[in-house]
This record gives C-alpha cells, structure tokens and sequence, in this order.
C-alpha cells in the first residue's frame, strides 16, 4: 500500500532568505516543513509546520535541537544556516566555522537515525570555497573572516561528498546558490547584498534545495557540489581530504 504520510524536511536557516524561500514552496507542494532559526520574531513569518529555535553559536542549542527533533522520520535534512562573522563561540571554535561546518555536522550525526533509506542531506555551500583553506584541522584560526568562510564552504563540500561514501543509503549534495539577496554577512558585506544590482532572489537562491529534495534519485549523482543544477566537483575529488576533516570533525565533537 502507498505512504500517503507527508514528506518531512527540516531546514535550519529558515529564518529569512533562501531557507524561508525554500520553507514557502516545500509547503506549497504538500511537505511537512520543520523551519530552524535563532530569531522568534522573524522566524514566526515563514511557513512551516513547526519552528524550533537554535542558536548554533552554542553546541548545546544543537544537542537540544536535536533532542527536540527525537522520534520524527526526517525524509531531507537540509543543512543551510550559514553566516559569516568574526570572533569565538562559547565552544571555543571560530565562529564561522562552527556555525557553518561543525554545527551542522553535529546536528547530522544526532539526527541519522532517524534519516530513513533514500533520505537526502543537503549542505548550503559557496563558490566562496575556492578560496578556502584546507578545513583540517576544523577548530584552528583564521586571518580572517572572509577566509574562515571559504574553508567552511569547502568543508561543506567534503561533508557531502564523505556522506555519501559512509552512508551510502543516504544522499548526500552540496550546492551553491548563487549570489542572493539577504541579510548575510558581515556589517559591509549586507550593505553590498542591499544594494548591489543583479543579485538572486531568496526564491530563485532557494531553487537548488528545492530541486535537490525533490528531483528522482536516479537523475541526480550522490555527493556531488551542484551548481546551477549541474555537477562542479563529484563524490570522488578530494576524498582523502574529506575522509580527514570527517575524523578531525568528529574527534573535536568528541563523537
């Protein structure tokens, strides 16, 4: 007999830009729809079938997000906050990096069980990783927070594609989403994302999550970087690098 039980997606992020985007048409097409966010206010207007706040400056936010989440079949994690800023965490990390990388990987590894066959994880990255860093060790310095950046979006890369090596009854993607509209970044890079003419929309930004959780799995390759809705970087590029920051994640995380 068919499941006629809705699909359920989780997006963290959702409190503006292109996880709200995302929220909107998930809910649209008949999903069950979870939104994650750190702002009450903000994250009260998007769409959604619950909405659950985290902080992911903080690790036990994570934990307790996750705790929250216990017991639901979650059909697409989709892994999108993201943020680039300067400072330490309360966990002692870089913040740019916790918040991009080592918080989502937690928040993945908490919720795996309760990813069924077939279920897809979906990492918001950037073209901004080209200019990143090797990401191993994941909890060391940086020179700057716009490096910080790049090496977390590779890093989301990594994690996608080292996903679906370790988990090969998940799908696993990464995917850029072009340069939207938001409220990202730091103070000077939101005034560059207000005005700058030619900028995405959250809505056409959020198409590849959407695309990704819904396409038919055989048309679309496990692992793989997208952007624009094709194939950049495979399952197969880096991969010793990728199995290396999986273990250092980890290790930090003491998981």
């Amino acid at each position: 007999m068919e499941d006629l039980t809705p699909k359920h997606i989780v997006i963290t992020g959702a409190s503006s830009g292109i996880g709200a985007a995302a929220a909107k048409e998930m809910v649209e097409r008949g999903w069950r729809v979870t939104v994650v966010g750190r702002d009450k206010d903000r994250l009260s207007r998007v769409p959604g079938d619950a909405r659950l706040l985290a902080d992911f400056t903080d690790l036990s936010q994570v934990r307790r997000l996750a705790s929250e989440l216990e017991g639901q079949r979650i059909d697409v994690l989709a892994n999108n906050a993201g943020l680039v800023t300067r400072g330490t965490t309360v966990d002692g990390f870089n913040a740019t990096m916790q918040i991009n990388h080592l918080a989502p990987f937690l928040l993945t590894q908490l919720l795996r069980p309760q990813l069924p066959s077939g279920a897809r994880i979906l990492n918001t990255s950037s073209m901004a990783s080209q200019t990143g860093a090797d990401p191993t060790p994941p909890d060391r310095g940086f020179a700057s927070a716009w490096i910080a950046y790049g090496t977390s979006k590779k890093a989301n890369i990594y994690f996608a594609a080292e996903s679906s090596r370790r988990w090969p009854d998940l799908l696993s993607f990464s995917f850029h989403p072009g340069v939207v509209r938001t409220r990202f970044g730091t103070p000077l890079a939101r005034v560059f994302y207000t005005l700058s003419p030619g900028l995405a929309t959250p809505q056409q930004g959020a198409d590849q999550l959407v695309w990704l959780s819904t396409e038919p799995a055989e048309a679309l390759a496990n692992g793989a970087f997208y952007v624009r809705r094709k194939v950049v970087a495979t399952a197969g590029e880096n991969e010793a690098a990728a199995a290396r920051l999986w273990e250092a994640t980890a290790k930090v995380l003491r998981l």
